[in-house]
């Protein structure tokens, strides 16, 4: 696509800030729709979409660039169904910033058989 065909804004990309001339070290920003996550940087975790002890108004105050969720646990609770009726996961979450997601695949054939019980 032509640059004047699209917004660039809509689109993910990384920008290199400093590549370090003895190694392939290098810092950056990940541009998303969502905010800029700079590289190397801190990812807060909140697999089921909840951070744990940790409000995320103060996650947000703190500049929590990035939230690190887990799709199999959010399949199980609160569900797809719940998700989209909240217009999407940023709003099921009420956060405007970058979220991170990975499959839960570890989890499908860990979890699957259910757990132990005494």
């Amino acid at each position: 696509f032509p640059s004047w065909a699209y917004d660039k804004r809509d689109f993910f990309w990384f920008e290199t800030v400093k590549q370090s001339s003895k190694s392939l070290a290098r810092v950056g920003r990940i541009h998303t729709p969502h905010g800029i996550v700079n590289t190397p940087g801190f990812v807060s975790v909140g697999t089921n979409g909840a951070l744990k002890a940790v409000d995320h108004r103060a996650a947000d105050e703190e500049n929590c660039e990035l939230m690190f969720m887990n799709t199999y646990h959010l399949l199980l609770q609160p569900g797809p169904d719940t998700i989209d009726a909240a217009g999407g996961l940023h709003k099921f979450v009420n956060r405007d910033r970058p979220i991170i997601t990975d499959s839960g695949g570890f989890q499908v054939f860990s979890l699957a058989y259910g757990s132990v019980e005494d």
